[in-house]
Parts: C-alpha cells; sequence; structure tokens
C-alpha cells in the first residue's frame, strides 16, 4: 500500500515514518511534486487536517493522510490552539512560538497544557479521522536539544524530561502524535 503523508515537515515526516509498519510506503509531498503551500485555513485542528487531505486527494488523487497538531495551554483558554504553528507569526519560528507562549505564562502558576493530534486519512474516497491527546505542562525554560516546535518547554506527565530531551522512540509511545498514528495503523490493518 502506498500512502501520501500531506506534510512538508521534516521532524513529522520522520517521526511517522518511525511509526508505519513497512507494508505501507509513506510518500512525502516531494515524492508527488507537490511543492505549494497546502491551505490551512480552518478553525479547528481536525478541521486543518481534513482540509490538508482533501487538499492532496483532489489535486494529486493520491490516497493520503494530514495531521494537525495544536498545543493547548489551560491558562491561556485553549491557545496557541490551531495557531500553533503561526503563534508568533506567519514566520511559523520554533524559538518565537516559544518566547510568546513563556512570556505569556510569566507568573501562571497554571502550567498544564496538552498537545493534541488529528489526522484525516483520505482512503477509497472515504474519510476517516484519529485523533491522540498527551497532557504535560509548560516548563519555565527550554531544555532539550531534540524534537521541534514546542518540544523544549512540553514536559508530558508523569515524566521528569521534556519532549526534547526524550529517545523519539519513548516520545512516539506517549505522545500525541504516536497515539493519533497508531490509531491510523489499527485502521489500515483492520
Amino acid at each position: 500500500m502506498k500512502l501520501v503523508f500531506a506534510t512538508n515537515n521534516l521532524n513529522k515526516l520522520e517521526e511517522v515514518q518511525a511509526l508505519i509498519p513497512a507494508s505501507i510506503k509513506l510518500l512525502s509531498l516531494k515524492d508527488i511534486g507537490c511543492f505549494e503551500d497546502i491551505p490551512e485555513t480552518q478553525s479547528t485542528i481536525e478541521g486543518n487536517a481534513i482540509q490538508k487531505a482533501k487538499y492532496i486527494k483532489e489535486h494529486y488523487a493520491f490516497d493520503c493522510f494530514a495531521d494537525d497538531t495544536g498545543l493547548e495551554v489551560e491558562a491561556l483558554n485553549g491557545a496557541p490552539g490551531v495557531y500553533s504553528a503561526r503563534y508568533a507569526g506567519e514566520q511559523r519560528d520554533d524559538n518565537d512560538n516559544m518566547n510568546k507562549l513563556l512570556n505569556a505564562l510569566t507568573n501562571k502558576k497554571n502550567r498544564r497544557a496538552q498537545f493534541k493530534t488529528v489526522i484525516a486519512l483520505y482512503i477509497n474516497d472515504t474519510l476517516q479521522s484519529f485523533s491522540g491527546v498527551c497532557k504535560g505542562k509548560i516548563t519555565k525554560i527550554k531544555q532539550g536539544k531534540k524534537g521541534f516546535g514546542y518540544d523544549p518547554i512540553f514536559k508530558p506527565n508523569n515524566f521528569n524530561e521534556t519532549f526534547a530531551e526524550m529517545d523519539l522512540n519513548i516520545k512516539n509511545s506517549i505522545g500525541h502524535r504516536g497515539k493519533a498514528v497508531s490509531e491510523l495503523v489499527k485502521f489500515l490493518n483492520s
């Protein structure tokens, strides 16, 4: 089986490839000649994932899946949420996003947060969606060099390390994207 993963994020691609069985050949957007920015104009994480999957199906006619992920911070009423990648602006800079978030949480005692991933799968002209959530808290400083996005400031519950300090296998086993991909794989194997 061949499936396109509708992302230009090489870090996400690496994470997901580690979770997909060898029986599924994962194609990147580059592999299918898609170099344009896929629209993400929906007001929800699920809406963006569906929009991206439909775009690839309609424009390239491949079975595919797309994900969207948001960091939802309790003290900020769920922000940055669907705007996580562009929280500090259209430049989509991880450090700018983390700095803005850390500044927004200055003097806040409640640092509870969760990562939420939704995967939309478009296969055989039907649409399915799968989600994964990882609860944790926002640290006061950046810790670790692995991962991407908000990983250096997100510490999952029951762990003493941030995602950016963890081995990829551990992160995948407990993380939001790993949980959503696990649901996707179960569906594809059924």
